[in-house]
């Protein structure tokens, strides 16, 4: 019986099920390999949920959709109706059926442990189709698609095709919802959509936790589903975070491409409604690198009924406001650093974009007898004001208290000529009233000092700069046990004891007894590693060795320890395949490549070949995964004088305007070839390529260089190939290597390690002029907490000897992109040390990469090293 009123039924999907004439969906169980309604799962979630027609499970039932990867789009198994017939826009799931109560929700589960991958394409307007589904529960899941480009982009080579088939990999929407209520949403990753994450509209009692909204290419969630888009109930946001929306995403890397905002024909808002009611409430939230507005609550109908809460938000680095509210609203223990000019010069960022709406950290608008609370934040930016307060008349109240107000340099009149600070409280045709008491106010313009306020003195913070911003008083600040209790307000920014001491702190954070806030006790969720195996695409001869980058990350949460993983590999029988490493041991979020050197067996037929990798752990299954890539081997010469190549770079990543190293060691039957013409191509980014030719020298080498560029044009991923001629002969070579801009925006990748045949030494590549300097780095451990210090040492040798009272220069990139520079100078013995100190801001968690550069005698040497912090 298919979508029918029954008794709540649990239903499966697993990569290795049927379809829904071989098996039936009620068991946890693989097709067996014949018959028809067998008691197994179905192999794809279009079965349960057919892109047209009926679905196959009804209102209450759940569907548990196992781990794997599941395409939703034209050509994907099962597709049906309209999607089958081409219509590609047409190939989101089908809807879900409505539960019968709020108390009996249909069910759309993933693997908690694993999450299935649930990815768009072939321009499919949804992922998840909500619309007009009730009573739904979404968990653990991955909603994404496979490609990077942004949905009508202005600059071509980053817009999705949408002129002919096949579109490519990439879907609009993440999760589409109107006319939906009693929505439980937790555990669900949206990354990386054409358009938006959500686009949800008239919509009422959703929560969603846990939930993360990145990287999408309009908007991450957009309330805008026609002119009746209004919402109403509770619509709670909790532990989740809103970032880079405005921008692509790579997705190969998960970093953020082609962000543009407003001015260049696109959105950007985090998170953005059209008019609305409803009691909004936002906790523990993330809300960074968004290319237009953080949270825009502007269009709040301002009805008595209606509200916004925001408490303990993180908001950085937003190109526009960073909180906006209307009508009766809280914010409060949250830090907002009003960044607002973070993207000047990056991506396709134009410079109306930065500051946009005055660039206010905090915008609040009013209407009659609304009531805005203001109260235990800790405030800075560089707009026009910290806060802002428009419309509203006599009868609406705007209560500012116990905030850390400090100003910047207002980055908008500094570039009009006129620079000033940025000012604490802006009021703007508003005749609302203003409340002010115990704030501290800092480096504002004109001193503004309200009455009842702290002004003149530093509040002496960890860090005020906006770039590494760090709310946590320091010892003697006067922020400390400053102010009396407020009622109903007995926690702070880390939910630690409000108040530690006799009266509470002005601002976010509460310094506890000892100095210090707690840090919560993580949990550990272990969750499958991503694996991938990437290496040349031309055909290779039989015998010839050639190297594959294996990438391992471990993607278990923050709580839990480092893992080994042990590496394994597979090729067919009769060749050789080895890798540099049996495992490799990683801390949370951390990555890793590893060598897999593959040579095809003697008699191998010309064609395409499977070669493989995996990984396993003493965790179980959760962390069993496997990549596979394709090994041509072409087809054998047997004129004689088999000529072979191999080709590299003296780094995998360069800052723009270093010199980029390229060499190509030409042989012949096993013998260096000298004479022999190799004509090198790299492709920069934007498709322009630079051609340079050389002569391999009597060891078989051909080395040439080029100045990388420094414009945005020169920013990003190289291709790199070698064209070697000996005789009437050719052989083709391939590479790829970074060029970044020195801000960490683009993301360093490790080296395709080269080597010619198996019974030669590895080539080295080096620049022409030998090898010069040579320098070693390493942090003390991989994974650290918020607070700690990062020891940072190497040693610097020359032709083999120790380096004295040579300068290092250090570049510490943060996950938010930001960098601590850092110098030491080495020791009698070469070595050099260095200390960089994390702050205890949530968004000092994540990934870092270390980069040192040092110079002696007119030569230069760079390494780089990495490390995760744990939230």
């Amino acid at each position: 019986m298919i979508g029918s009123a029954q008794a709540a039924t649990t239903y499966y999907v697993r990569t290795d099920g049927g379809n829904a004439t071989q098996c039936n969906g009620r068991a946890n169980s693989p097709y067996p390999g014949s018959g028809s309604n067998q008691s197994c799962a179905w192999k794809h979630p279009y079965y349960a949920l057919p892109s047209s027609g009926t679905p196959r499970i009804a209102g209450g039932d759940t569907l548990m959709i196992g781990s794997g990867e599941y395409k939703i789009g034209y050509g994907a198994e099962g597709m049906a109706g309209n999607c089958a017939a081409g219509d590609r826009s047409a190939c989101s799931l089908g809807k879900v059926p409505s539960g019968p109560s709020s108390s009996q929700k249909t069910r759309i589960l993933g693997n908690s442990k694993s999450p299935p991958k649930l990815w768009g394409a072939e321009r499919s307007w949804s992922v998840i189709n909500l619309n007009g589904s009730s009573n739904v529960e979404l968990g653990y899941l991955e909603i994404t698609d496979k490609d990077q480009c942004v949905s009508a982009h202005s600059v071509s080579s980053a817009a999705c095709n949408r002129s002919s088939t096949p579109y490519g990999n990439w879907a609009s929407i993440g999760i589409s919802a109107s006319d939906s209520g009693n929505v439980h949403i937790h555990d669900v990753d949206i990354h990386g959509m054409a358009l938006q994450g959500v686009n949800a509209g008239r919509i009422s009692n959703w929560t969603l936790e846990r939930v993360k909204i990145n990287a999408n290419g309009w908007a991450g969630w957009d309330g805008n589903v026609g002119s009746n888009s209004s919402n109403s109930g509770s619509i709670i946001f909790r532990d989740g975070e809103i970032a880079w929306n405005g921008c692509g995403e790579n997705p190969s890397t998960g970093a953020p491409v082609n962000c543009w905002g407003q001015k260049a024909g696109g959105y950007g808002d985090g998170l953005g409604t059209y008019l609305t009611g409803g009691q909004w409430l936002f906790e523990d939230m993330f809300v960074h690198h968004n290319t237009s507005d953080g949270l825009d609550m502007l269009y709040m109908d301002g009805a008595d009924g209606s509200s916004v809460t925001m408490r303990r938000v993180y908001a950085v680095d937003n190109a526009g406001n960073q909180l906006k509210v209307k009508g009766n609203s809280t914010i409060e223990n949250s830090v907002v650093v009003g960044n607002c000019a973070y993207f000047a010069g990056k991506y396709y960022m134009q410079s109306g974009d930065m500051c946009r709406a005055s660039g206010n950290a905090i915008s609040v608008s009013l209407s009659s007898n609304d009531k805005a609370y203001i109260r235990h934040n800790t405030i800075t930016g560089e707009g026009d004001g910290l806060i802002m307060t428009t419309e509203g008349d006599s009868s609406a109240t705007t209560t500012i208290q116990n905030n850390v107000l400090i100003g910047a340099n207002d980055y908008l009149a500094t570039l009009a000529g006129s620079p000033q600070l940025a000012v604490a409280h802006i009021v703007y045709n508003s005749s609302a009233r203003s409340v002010y008491a115990g704030n501290l106010i800092w480096n504002v313009k004109n001193n503004q000092c309200p009455s009842g306020s702290i002004c003149g003195q530093n509040p002496k913070l960890t860090n005020l700069s906006l770039d590494n911003f760090d709310a946590m008083p320091l010892s003697g600040s006067p922020v400390v046990d400053a102010v009396s209790v407020l009622s109903g307000v007995t926690t702070d920014f880390y939910e630690a004891p409000r108040p530690s001491g006799s009266k509470s702190d002005i601002g976010a954070v509460e310094v506890q007894a000892g100095g210090s806030t707690p840090d919560p006790t993580p949990t550990c969720t272990r969750a499958k590693p991503t694996v991938s195996l990437t290496g040349p695409t031309d055909a290779i001869a039989v015998g010839l060795s050639v190297n594959y980058t294996l990438k391992v990350t471990n993607k278990d949460s923050s709580g839990c320890g480092n893992t080994s993983f042990a590496l394994a590999r597979s090729v067919p029988s009769g060749w050789t395949g080895t890798l540099s490493a049996s495992n490799v041991t990683l801390a949370p979020g951390a990555s890793s490549t590893t060598t897999l050197s593959v040579a095809a067996g003697n008699g191998t037929s010309a064609g395409a070949y499977n070669i493989g990798a995996a990984t396993s752990s003493a965790v179980g299954s959760t962390h069993t995964a496997s990549a596979s890539a394709v090994f041509n081997v072409k087809e054998v010469n047997t004129s004689g004088g088999q000529v072979t190549q191999a080709l590299g770079t003296d780094k995998s990543a360069y800052i723009g305007g270093e010199t980029v190293y390229v060499s190509a060691l030409v042989k012949m039957d096993g013998e260096p070839v000298a004479g022999s013409t190799v004509r090198f191509t790299a492709v920069k980014p934007n498709g322009i390529e630079i051609v340079m030719s050389a002569t391999t020298d009597a060891q078989g080498y051909a080395r040439a260089s080029f100045v990388s560029g420094t414009g945005p044009s020169s920013i990003g991923s190289y291709g790199l190939n070698a064209v070697a001629s000996v005789g009437d002969k050719t052989v083709t070579s391939t590479a790829s290597f970074t060029v970044n801009d020195g801000s960490g925006a683009t993301e360093p990748v490790e080296p395709d390690p080269v080597e010619p045949e198996p019974t030669d030494p590895p080539v080295v590549v080096v620049p022409p002029e030998g090898e010069g300097l040579v320098q070693e780095i390493e942090v003390n451990k991989g994974l650290y907490g918020l607070g700690d210090d990062v020891r940072i040492s190497g040693r610097v040798l020359g032709d083999g000897e120790a380096v004295t009272g040579a300068r290092v220069d250090l570049r510490v990139y943060r996950p938010n992109g930001s960098i601590q520079k850092l110098r030491a100078y080495t020791d009698a013995d070469g070595r050099f040390e260095a200390i960089h100190s994390i702050g205890y801001n949530k968004k000092e968690a994540g990934d870092y990469t270390v980069s040192s550069t040092v110079s002696a005698n007119g030569d230069d040497a760079t390494a780089t090293a990495s490390f995760t912090v744990a939230r």
